[in-house]
């Protein structure tokens, strides 16, 4: 996790509940914007495919499937 994930967190547990709510839309909006289908690849999973490519493998145990 990076560290602007990280602070936007703890700014977002600083807002009361109903403005951490609309935080949450204007940042799945932004999200929607940015990839309407969820085909982006992030910078972790781009790595993991070019390393998959080049005959390195993930093990199944290390994929966290509910993400």
């Amino acid at each position: 996790m990076s560290d602007t994930v990280k602070e936007s967190i703890s700014l977002l547990e600083m807002l009361p509940d109903s403005e951490q709510s609309l935080a949450y839309e204007f940042i799945k909006r932004l999200v929607l914007a940015w990839d309407p289908d969820y085909t982006k690849l992030t910078p972790v999973e781009t790595a993991r495919l070019e390393a998959a490519e080049k005959g390195e493998y993930i093990n199944a145990e290390d994929i966290d499937w509910d993400n």
